[in-house]
Order: structure tokens, then C-alpha cells, then sequence
């Protein structure tokens, strides 16, 4: 059964269900609870320790079923780190009332386009002035709305094939034993990204919010999910200045000293800047010897970079897809950062016609990697050899220098595209 309890939030008194047993009367057999399931013992590096259950052991009374975003926020704001459950059913938009519900009075974007325009301001200087100021305003009021902090112990969980988040940015910070499973996430839209004329030769526009970052956080399992662009493609956006207007960040960012994080299942489609561990090369104080993080049996359908670009971590990437098609943007997929030990192992590359293997592999810093039992096309390739003969001016050093052990099955390359194809994702648990 149901039972309603009414929280009160701020000024703001929500009411959240909250989910019961039921009668044990006519009962059918119970499907298997996936709030109540947590990662597999050795199942990456979010396994190690004590493991990763979430709110797995969650009393009654801290199980919310939400329906919109106020009642999501809400449902993790009550106070306490006992366990908890969120159960999110449909699609919760924390962007429903429009990027206008976020602008400061006087924000214009018109007058902000003269006001910076290339012709009158230049290339060396950063913007600044009042409409600088009116964005920045406009873009911290929608950061309030639109972020929502998950804290420790706690499973967040779609209900059914047709469960996500639009316009959200799920912020695990700081806490510990975090599952998020089974949400189609659409990425955040920036209202208001900043027009900088100093970034390259000709400027750039520069946008905030991931659909998830994991900062300063362990044992975090991501599992099942899908993660896109949706009804708002980078190919959609506009230009101004003669670039593009860029209101996309990443989908993923693991960052800030997180440790111990296993990504399974998911789907990555159609993003630029897709997933990240690690986000400065000045933050070793911080990632140094943390950053352990599991990638498998994981989808990443044309994406144009970051699939992951690495920092620090030790990283292990085994059993995913890379699948690039015809007329897809394709920078690379495995960026190798300052300090990083990525191990990727058995993973299957499908690429159109025209892109060049050797571009997997990107030398950001110089760092060893180890690339084993990798295929392309169908075909066994060394990635590292073919990108240090395609690119001789970027040579990468082989052997990471550890070999990964928490692995709960490993399936040969072969089997990985309609593995993956048909398991991960939103909605394939159900």
C-alpha cells in the first residue's frame, strides 16, 4: 500500500509518497526489488572495502516514491544519513517553466550579443560589464533549481521502462555508498553560457551542469542508466559570433578526489564532452592515488570525445562499445591525462568508414596505458601500436602498471556489441 506524509521544505510543505508493504493476500510472486539490490561482490572498484549497497536497508518510512522534481529534491532533503530510496516515476523536469523563470530583471540576451560582439569588445579581454554581470546572476538562479544533492546512503531509482530526469543535475558530493540505477538522464540545457573571446583563436561559449558529477565521493554505483542530449542535440543549437553556442557540459564527471566508483550498463549517446575523471592537471593534491574507477559493459554511441579522458586514476575500462557513425563529429575515446593508469581491455570499436583507429587513443599527457584484446570492426588491433604509427608526434608508453582484479565476468570482445546492444540502459532491468 501507499501512505503520504507531508514534509516541509523551506516554506514549501511537499507531499511525497512513501511506499509500504503490501498484503500478503492473492500476493503474485514479488519481482526482484531493484532498490533493494546493491553491486555485486568484485564488481569494480565500487565493490572494494565494505562495498556499495545505497539504501538498500532503508525502513519503510524512508522509501519516496516522486513524481516531479520538487518532490525529488524534497525526498532528499529530509534530514538524516540513514538509509533511503527514491523511486522516480516518469520523467521529472526541473526545467518545466522555461529558461525565462531564471532571468535577472534587466538580463537581455539581445543587448548582451552587442554588448560583446567581437566587432566592439575584441579578442583579448574577458567579457565584464552589466550584462556580464546579469548572466552570471541568471545562470547562479538556475543553478539553485536545477541541482539536487544526493546524500549518503542512498539508492535513487527509476520505476519502469520510462523513468529520467530532464533539465537535472544530480550532485553526489562528499558523501559515501551512492546507486543511482535505471533513469534516462537528458542532459541540462545552460540558459546562459558565457561568451569568453580569449578562448582560442576565435572565442568560445562556455556552459555549466553534468548530469551527474561524483566529487569528493566513494563507493558510487552508476548502473543502467541512459545518458543523452534528447530533444536538444548539439546539431539543434545555434551560433553566435561565428561559434557555436554551446549549452551542453558533460553527461558524467568523476571528480575532485571521488574514489572507488563502478559504471555499468549504461548508455552514453550523443554528447560532445561525455565523461570525465579527473578535471584539472593542478589537482593532484586532491586525485592522487584516488580516482579508482570500474567502466563496463558500457554503451557509448557518437560521442565525440571523453569516453573517459582520465587524470590521475586508475582506471579500468573492459567489456564497452564504442560506436561511431557515418557523419557523427569524432575526436577520439580514451584520453590518456597527466598521472592516469587506464587498463582497457576486450572492449569492441565500431567505426564508420574514414575514422582512423589510431584515434581511440588521445595523448593528453604522458602517461603509460595498457590496451589489450581490443577489436575494431571485428578485427584485433594493438590500439596502442596503430596510434603511435598513425600519430608519431603523440607516442603513448605502454603498460599501466597494474593489472585489475575485481571483475565479475569478462566477455570476449566478439560477444560485446549485441551484449551491450541489448542489455544496457534505462529500462532493461524492468
Amino acid at each position: 500500500m501507499r501512505h503520504t506524509r507531508v514534509w516541509a521544505v523551506g516554506a514549501a510543505a511537499l507531499v511525497l509518497s512513501i511506499t509500504g508493504p503490501t498484503s500478503a493476500a492473492h500476493a503474485r510472486p514479488a519481482a526482484p526489488d531493484l532498490a533493494r539490490q546493491g553491486l555485486p561482490a568484485g564488481d569494480g572498484w565500487a565493490s572494494d572495502g565494505k562495498g556499495t549497497r545505497g539504501g538498500a536497508a532503508a525502513a519503510a518510512s524512508r522509501v519516496f516514491t516522486v513524481t516531479t522534481w520538487e518532490e525529488f529534491r524534497a525526498a532528499l532533503a529530509v534530514a538524516g544519513t540513514e538509509p533511503r530510496i527514491v523511486k522516480v516515476v516518469g520523467t521529472l523536469n526541473a526545467t518545466a517553466a522555461g529558461c525565462a523563470a531564471f532571468e535577472a530583471p534587466g538580463y537581455d540576451f539581445e543587448a548582451y550579443l552587442a554588448a560583446y560582439d567581437p566587432a566592439v569588445w575584441g579578442y583579448d579581454t574577458q567579457v565584464s560589464g552589466e550584462q556580464e554581470d546579469l548572466r552570471a546572476v541568471s545562470a547562479t538562479a538556475q543553478g539553485k533549481a536545477i541541482k539536487a544533492y544526493v546524500p549518503a546512503n542512498t539508492t535513487i531509482v527509476g520505476v519502469g521502462r520510462n523513468a529520467g530526469i530532464t533539465g537535472g543535475s544530480l550532485q553526489i558530493q562528499g558523501v559515501d555508498n551512492v546507486v543511482v540505477r535505471n533513469l534516462t538522464l537528458e542532459s541540462p540545457l545552460d540558459c546562459f553560457p558565457q561568451w569568453d573571446p580569449t578562448d582560442g583563436a576565435t572565442g568560445a561559449w562556455n556552459s555549466e551542469y553534468d548530469s551527474l558529477v561524483a566529487y569528493g565521493s566513494t563507493h558510487v554505483w552508476i548502473d543502467h542508466n541512459t545518458f543523452t542530449d534528447g530533444a536538444h542535440p548539439d546539431s539543434s543549437l545555434p551560433s553566435y559570433y561565428g561559434e557555436p553556442y554551446q549549452q551542453h557540459d558533460g553527461e558524467l564527471d568523476i571528480v575532485r578526489g571521488a574514489d572507488l566508483v563502478t559504471v555499468s550498463w549504461n548508455v552514453f549517446t550523443d554528447h560532445d564532452k561525455t565523461l570525465m575523471i579527473g578535471n584539472s592537471d593542478s589537482a593532484g593534491d586532491t586525485d592522487r592515488g584516488k580516482l579508482r574507477v570500474t567502466l563496463h559493459h558500457n554503451l557509448f554511441k557518437n560521442v565525440v570525445e571523453r569516453a573517459p579522458r582520465v587524470r590521475f586514476g586508475k582506471v579500468d575500462a573492459y567489456n564497452n562499445h564504442f560506436v561511431v557513425a557515418p557523419g557523427s563529429p569524432y575526436a577520439y575515446s580514451l584520453g590518456i591525462g597527466i598521472e592516469s593508469q587506464l587498463v582497457a581491455e576486450k572492449n569492441a570499436f565500431t567505426l564508420a568508414a574514414g575514422v582512423q583507429a589510431g584515434q581511440i587513443l588521445k595523448k593528453w599527457k604522458d602517461a603509460p596505458v595498457t590496451t589489450a584484446g581490443n577489436l575494431v570492426n571485428g578485427a584485433q588491433v594493438d590500439l596502442l601500436a596503430i596510434h603511435n604509427a598513425q600519430f608519431p608526434g603523440e607516442i603513448l608508453r605502454a603498460d599501466a602498471g597494474w593489472k585489475p582484479s575485481l571483475r565479475t565476468r569478462v566477455d570476449v570482445p566478439q560477444a560485446v556489441p549485441a551484449l551491450v546492444g541489448h542489455r544496457a540502459g534505462a529500462g532493461r532491468l524492468c
